[in-house]
């Protein structure tokens, strides 16, 4: 499990765009729209305090950022079993989230797995 007991983020609650902040409260998630950059649409957005059992990518290529990662050169995260899921974005100048590609993880239950390999 990547995340679990996550709900959809309410209709009418605004995402907080401000940059060092969360881009929404723990407990909840987002189906992309394709607004933020990297993610696609269909790509999930979820609150960095609520991912399980992750961890950042070993090439530091990727781990690009002066106060967190940037997320700019491409997936930073992967799963337990070392397999690319999604990107963390946490530096100063975003709002903090993580995006799981939706090519990469799926959704059943409000709990995040990667697919095609457990990620226990």
């Amino acid at each position: 499990m990547i995340a679990s007991d996550l709900a959809p983020l309410p209709v009418g609650v605004s995402l907080n765009l401000k940059d060092g902040e969360d881009l929404f409260s723990t407990g909840y998630f987002v189906v992309s729209d394709g607004e933020f950059e990297p993610e696609c649409d269909g790509d999930f957005l979820v609150n960095l305090k609520d991912l399980q059992r992750t961890q950042h990518h070993p090439d530091s290529a990727r781990l690009n950022g002066c106060c967190g990662l940037d997320g700019l050169d491409g997936f930073n995260l992967l799963c337990s079993n070392g397999h690319e899921i999604g990107t963390e974005r946490s530096d100063c100048w975003l709002p903090h989230h993580a995006v799981l590609a939706c090519s990469k993880v799926s959704g059943p239950n409000n709990s995040f797995k990667a697919d095609g390999f457990a990620a226990a």
